[in-house]
């Protein structure tokens, strides 16, 4: 079995921001010759999210309204976190949202329905941040 790592770096000068990684993903799998497996694709920092859905913009904006019902930003001090921070509202948007996808890699291609894509979600920008990719099989 073979093992292939790659990181992707965000600086999102936005505070929210669905971004897709799609081709970053189908490029680090190439790159990494595994042609069966599995591959991860994990959001290294707290308040952000990897996802797969659909790269369709009325979704975009029905995920975003949706999230700030959930977890409004403001007022910042509805939230314990916030005493002395503002982004207790991102890390519940990334434990809605969720840490990684997982996707199945078949004869070298990311093995995805026919409409899903794989999303960076960034939900306390302004930063520097990364994303994990990690591929496993043969």
């Amino acid at each position: 079995m073979k093992s292939f790592r790659k990181e992707l770096w965000f600086e999102i000068p936005e505070r929210r921001k669905l971004v897709n990684i799609t081709r970053d993903v189908e490029e680090a799998l190439g790159e990494s010759g595994i042609r069966e497996g599995l591959c991860l694709v994990n959001a290294m920092h707290i308040s952000a999210s990897v996802f797969v859905n659909d790269d369709e913009g009325g979704l975009h904006g029905d995920i975003e309204k949706w999230l700030e019902k959930l977890a409004p930003e403001k007022p910042h001090s509805q939230y314990a976190h916030n005493r002395g921070e503002d982004n207790a509202d991102a890390h519940l948007k990334r434990t809605i949202m969720g840490r990684e996808a997982v996707v199945a890699v078949t004869e070298g291609r990311l093995d995805l329905g026919p409409w899903e894509q794989v999303f960076y979600g960034e939900f306390d920008g302004m930063r520097r941040k990364r994303v994990l990719i990690k591929i496993i099989g043969q």
